[in-house]
């Protein structure tokens, strides 16, 4: 079987959109060619070029030394993405061939650096988007303007910006999409750093602070990547009538919220075709809606569900104990609080069901429970105080899901490995426990410990909330009846009791 190209992929009788070889200019050049960007930036791109006639590609930067460079340059561009998932509780698989990517350079290479400072110098060129990682946006003292290439990525992108701006071309709009809060605004910072060190002018520092625009950007959608299953792998060659060693899987529901002013919604591309991307005054209070609603879903009911018997998110959506339990902690307590339009906040809610229903993805609920205190303390126990704060008396659904966190830490304590603890459940088997050694250490303290004084304890921990809980009124005494219900009628049981 022949390896998917452009010749290949017309003899295979695709019927699909595609953007022929190098039939645009570059608009965007892309610093990452990893499975998350190629779902996600690359896929909005294509689809701006098929319903908006955007007519742009883009150029792929390698990251780091090690990348997908020539497997992505012997394919063309071209890729198979899979779009996967559930919408409106109906099972969905679509397949698309991306052809917005024109090529991938290994900066690493000398000639690859030239080419990728040729295309930073332009006149095509609008866009830079980035997703190096958490530890990509980080400032490193030791690059120099003349390094070929910096090894960090903002010193990379000083130098090519640099090259632009001498070059006298307009100014461009650089996309972050680093998990990193204000992840724009950090790049600019680190980049403005550059200029001071290097001495590359003032001059050079307003074109950054004036001419360029920094957007801060949230993104979501769960991208597993590779299909590891070999044989549905070779399945699928055989049924497209390629080898694509790219093959990229996504799931359904995608949102990408742009931090800018109003203006650059009309210059973006996804408006014009109805695309889930927007343009927004500042992207915190969608992150907060992230981390409370699909987060802080994840945290509230997972720990109890699996207690209750459960092993995978999907089989939770088809539980109507646990999905009911997981609605009202969502929509009776965590959107009320919310500082967004309710109507929108719903609709997100609503998706998660669809997204936790993902037919595709076996998402395990111990995979979840990794780090569940740090995770209570920014997803679930936000919510609880302003709920709290908001309407003077305590949140049925997250009192019971703080009570079935203290539950999963604390039930039938077996021994204290290394890096876990493991407990056993009401079903029989053992689980390991997986968090900082600090919380392990406490809970396996307190094994012998009454509940009274376990609850208490567990609240009074400043180093777990960065507060003493046990003065929230009325909080210690209900998680305390809440996890006695646990332990003595099990989860799913105690979970129905605040329905």
């Amino acid at each position: 079987m022949e390896q998917l190209n452009y010749d290949v992929l017309k003899k295979s009788g695709y019927q699909g959109y595609v953007l022929g070889k190098h039939a645009a200019p570059v608009k965007v050049l892309q610093f990452g060619e990893g499975n998350f960007l190629r779902a996600f930036v690359d896929y909005w791109f294509d689809m701006a070029n098929e319903k908006a006639g955007w007519n742009g590609k883009v150029a792929l930067v390698q990251p780091i030394p090690q990348g997908l460079t020539k497997m992505i340059n012997e394919q063309e561009g071209l890729y198979t993405l899979y779009l996967r998932g559930s919408e409106n509780g109906e099972k969905v698989d679509r397949k698309r061939v991306i052809s917005s990517v024109d090529a991938c350079y290994n900066p690493y290479d000398a000639e690859d650096w030239k080419k990728i400072v040729e295309i930073a110098k332009s006149d095509d060129l609008e866009y830079m988007a980035s997703n190096t990682t958490e530890a990509g946006i980080t400032y490193d003292p030791s690059c120099k303007p003349t390094d070929c290439p910096p090894v960090s990525f903002p010193a990379k992108a000083a130098v090519l910006l640099y090259e632009r701006f001498k070059a006298h071309k307009p100014g461009i709009v650089f996309l972050s999409c680093e998990l990193i809060d204000a992840n724009g605004q950090e790049l600019k910072k680190d980049i403005l750093k550059h200029i001071e060190d290097w001495k590359l002018g003032e001059d050079f520092a307003d074109y950054i602070k004036n001419d360029c625009l920094f957007c801060s950007t949230l993104v979501d959608r769960i991208v597993p990547g590779r299909i590891r299953d070999a044989e549905e792998a070779k399945k699928l060659d055989e049924a497209n009538g390629y080898e694509d060693n790219l093959k990229d899987v996504g799931e359904v529901f995608g949102v990408w919220y742009i931090e800018g002013p109003k203006e650059l919604e009309d210059k973006l591309p996804f408006k014009k075709c109805g695309l889930n991307v927007h343009v927004v005054p500042e992207v915190a209070p969608y992150k907060k809606r992230k981390v409370r609603i699909l987060n802080g879903a994840h945290t509230g009911f997972v720990l109890g569900a699996y207690l209750a018997g459960k092993d995978i998110v999907r089989d939770c959506m088809h539980d109507d104990v646990i999905h009911g339990f997981m609605n009202k902690l969502l929509f009776d307590e965590v959107i009320p609080i919310l500082p967004l339009d309710k109507k929108d906040c719903e609709n997100f809610a609503a998706a998660v069901t669809d997204r936790f229903n993902n037919p595709f993805v076996d998402h395990q609920l111990m995979s979840i429970s990794l780090n569940s205190t740090s995770k209570w303390k920014a997803r679930d126990l936000p919510s609880l105080l302003e709920y709290v704060e908001k309407f003077g008396k305590l949140p049925q659904a997250l009192c019971m899901g703080f009570a079935a966190y203290i539950a999963f830490y604390s039930t039938c304590l077996q021994r204290r490995e290394a890096d876990a603890l493991v407990a056993k459940r009401p079903a029989g088997n053992e689980y390991r426990i997986q968090d900082d050694g600090w919380a392990l250490d406490f809970y396996w303290g307190h094994k012998d410990a009454d509940d009274k004084t376990l609850v208490h304890d567990v609240l009074a921990n400043k180093e777990m909330w960065d507060q003493d809980l046990t003065k929230v009124a009325g909080l210690e005494e209900t998680v305390y009846k809440d996890l006695e219900l646990i332990r003595k009628d099990g989860a799913e049981a105690a979970f129905k009791s605040v329905l």
